[in-house]
């Protein structure tokens, strides 16, 4: 009996050690402001330069500040995952975060290369709202082979290209996040640092799956987080500062975007006159309404995708 007790208090002991020694989580301050720094200056501000920089300011056949920007941002990137990966407790074998961080490279240079070429399509007349084959200036090339050519430039961009460059990113941040749990005791609250980022960095991705297309993994991931919470709560864990802070933000940005969903569902539409367009500056992640001569601003380099209504 004496013995039992003994084992059992000595147990105790060892369990009451263990959580003393278990470190405190802590919010990675540095680590949020670079990526969200990252991803405003070198994503969010391509296409504000492209609105600030006159388009005669470069020539056509050379790089621009935007082109720059991308450059930076394709080898920011993977130094900055591979960061996250280094704080994360839970990590991939090094041959799959090589070929992971090799397909957002990839990605973002299929990207560059076919924005940039966009870009100047749409000097001479290429609307984005048209399919390939329905633009004017498609149906007047010859040899007509050449169409073909351009879908596949456009298929690498919107679908090849951002498979490659977000599947990793949503990845990397979900192995982050099932790292990010604590005890019940050591559960603490967001900080005012965390409440500061909280803002920018919702922003972002929100013109992240308003630009970038990503609404399909944006919404796995949502839901692989809140499977993994419920998990983890059954065993007595609860998620960090760091944690809190990205189930928030995906929490924000899928309450946003349901909420735009039932809103256009409910309005039916716009209604307008038959000169009235509704135009989506999908790199800014806003919509606005314009009649058909304020489309005719110089909106060259914006990415615009406007349908007639009436």
């Amino acid at each position: 009996m004496n013995l039992c007790v003994s084992v059992f208090c000595s147990r105790s002991a060892g369990s009451a050690e263990m959580k003393d020694v278990l470190p405190k989580p802590r919010f990675h301050l540095d680590l949020w402001l670079r990526f969200t720094v990252q991803n405003w200056i070198l994503d969010v501000g391509r296409p504000v330069l492209m609105l600030v920089v006159p388009a005669d300011w470069c020539p056509v056949n050379r790089p621009g500040p935007a082109e720059v920007l991308h450059f930076l941002y394709i080898i920011s990137t993977p130094l900055v995952l591979l960061k996250m990966l280094e704080r994360s407790p839970r990590t991939l074998p090094l041959l799959a975060v090589r070929l992971g961080i090799i397909a957002v490279v990839m990605g973002t240079s299929l990207h560059l290369v076919a924005d940039s070429i966009t870009g100047r399509l749409l000097l001479i007349g290429y609307k984005l709202h048209l399919s390939v084959r329905e633009n004017p200036i498609m149906k007047t090339l010859e040899p007509s082979s050449l169409v073909d050519a351009f879908e596949l430039l456009f298929y690498f961009d919107d679908t090849l290209g951002h498979l490659m460059w977000y599947g990793p990113l949503f990845l990397v941040l979900f192995l982050f996040f099932s790292g990010c749990f604590s005890l019940r005791k050591q559960e603490e609250k967001m900080p005012l640092a965390a409440w500061m980022l909280f803002v920018p960095s919702s922003a972002f991705y929100w013109y992240l799956i308003t630009e970038g297309q990503t609404f399909i993994l944006f919404i796995f991931t949502f839901f692989t987080m809140t499977a993994t919470v419920m998990h983890q709560r059954r065993r007595g864990m609860v998620p960090d500062s760091n944690g809190v802070f990205m189930l928030y933000r995906y929490a924000v940005q899928k309450l946003w975007t349901m909420w735009s969903m039932l809103t256009q569902r409910g309005s039916g539409g716009v209604s307008g006159g038959a000169g009235e367009v509704q135009v989506r500056m999908c790199c800014l992640g806003k919509c606005f309404m314009m009649t058909e001569n304020v489309e005719r601003w110089r909106c060259d380099h914006v990415r615009i995708i406007s349908m007639p209504i009436g």
